[in-house]
């Protein structure tokens, strides 16, 4: 949805991306969240979430050694300094924002996965599920970033109806509230799903698959320049920068073929090495 082009350069040709500083924090952060919860309820508390980081930082590092490219150079440890503390700071406005003396997560970093009828198999990964006594569910996700102007809220809230597709798909439940909890502004985004409002996104997620399917099969993938491209790190082979894309890796079929049915997910298309599934953020 973002760039067809880099879709392709992410999933097909599974080009290397350097670690960022920020999605590096989310995920920090993220970490420190969760393991939060392992605490009784009573030492769910700011200085305990702070005592966190250093350990999850190395847990990070031990997992992904590449993340040590991220301070390179940094001899005086200043700049990893400046960074832990930024870290910290997002913990710590997350106090402000919900108590987790009060909340006993049903699910924590909840894979999920599901499979539509039209073949098409759905997964991601939930931050936090919560239940009420009532049976209601509630979906949160942590956003390390600001919350975006009311013009922009509908990309984040789609990820989350993804998530409550899925949740209503496995288990027949649609959930009570999808929340978003910014902790860059220190904002909580809310939204109170209904059953319409999920089987609009699965017929957004179908056509955005044949379109996919499409574009796999053919080769057809085109770049949609925004602001987000001077982020990219693929601006080399990007057309819209002066590069040219890596030869492509799959066998194409001509314009108009009828070989494959457009859209068709049957175990074919794994074989060939094409994605068969859409996955949330």
């Amino acid at each position: 949805m973002q760039c067809p082009l880099l879709y392709r350069f992410r999933v097909i040709d599974k080009l290397p991306e350097k670690p960022s500083e920020a999605a590096t924090r989310g995920t920090l952060v993220h970490a420190v969240l969760e393991r939060l919860f392992d605490a009784p309820a009573a030492d769910r508390t700011a200085p305990r979430a702070r005592a966190l980081i250093p350990g999850q930082w190395d847990r990070l590092l031990e997992s992904k050694p590449e993340l040590t490219e991220l301070f390179a150079g940094d001899t005086e440890g200043e700049r990893l300094s400046r960074w832990l503390g930024e870290a910290e700071q997002l913990v710590e406005r997350w106090f402000s924002l919900e108590d987790p003396t009060r909340l006993e997560p049903a699910e924590r970093e909840l894979f999920v996965e599901t499979e539509l009828e039209s073949g098409l198999r759905l997964r991601g990964v939930i931050d936090r599920i919560d239940v009420a006594p009532t049976g209601d569910v509630r979906i949160v996700d942590y956003k390390t970033g600001k919350a975006p102007r009311p013009e922009y809220a509908e990309g984040p809230l789609f990820q989350m109806k993804f998530y409550a597709l899925v949740i209503w798909r496995l288990k027949g439940i649609v959930p009570r509230r999808l929340q978003l909890v910014y902790l860059g502004s220190g904002d909580v985004l809310t939204y109170d799903p209904v059953v319409a409002d999920l089987e609009r996104v699965e017929r957004k997620l179908l056509a955005l698959w044949e379109a996919i399917a499409l574009a796999t099969e053919t080769g057809d993938w085109r770049p949609r320049p925004t602001k987000l491209c001077g982020w990219c790190d693929h601006q080399a082979v990007c057309p819209e920068f002066g590069g040219t894309p890596p030869v492509y890796p799959l066998s194409v079929r001509p314009a108009g073929s009828s070989e494959d049915g457009q859209g068709t997910m049957g175990p074919d298309r794994a074989e060939a090495g094409r994605p068969v599934a859409l996955e949330g953020l």
